[in-house]
């Protein structure tokens, strides 16, 4: 019932799972794009199966016995990378593989419906999926400095404001 909604909405569905949570069961969705996971889209997105299945409640239909809480999100960067449309969303970011059983990490160059291509210590290798295990996205917290400093941008912003004040 869930994922032809999901997908209506321009979603995969990339994990559903419900669980217990004292008298409430807990249903967690997570829900991926290659356009990423937008707020407003995965709010309305969150209506829709709401309203779907208290409809199928109403119905007769009863999915989740008893009441239930709804979570809907992406599967965030903890995702193991298992299929080409995970790599192809996280190019650019730095992965850590087994590739023929040894460990290795790199930076996700290319991804197709065949394989990846990784760049590890500057050299390009191209590895079919079934070569790989899955794939741990690394947190790069030194690429954050590599962002330009809004203190910058508002300096060059007030800079711009006070030409065309002087100018006028």
């Amino acid at each position: 019932m869930v994922e032809p909604i999901v997908t209506a909405g321009g979603f995969d569905l990339e994990d559903l799972s419900i669980t217990r949570v004292g008298r409430k069961h807990l249903l967690r969705i997570a829900v991926d794009s290659d356009e990423g996971v937008d707020l407003d889209k995965v709010a309305e997105l969150s209506r829709s199966i709401s309203t779907a299945l208290d409809k199928a409640e109403a119905e007769g239909d009863e999915l989740i016995a008893g009441e239930y809480e709804l979570e809907v999100g992406s599967p965030g960067v903890s995702r193991p990378l298992t299929l080409p449309r995970h790599w192809r969303r996280n190019r650019s970011r730095l992965v850590k593989v087994k590739v023929a059983g040894r460990e290795v990490t790199g930076r996700i160059i290319a991804a197709d419906d065949a394989g990846v291509t990784l760049d590890v210590d500057g050299t390009k290798t191209k590895h079919v999926y079934t070569d790989l295990g899955p794939g741990k996205v690394e947190v790069e917290l030194k690429r954050l400095a590599e962002l330009p400093d809004p203190e910058d941008e508002a300096t060059d912003e007030d800079d711009d404001e006070e030409e065309g004040e002087d100018g006028a």
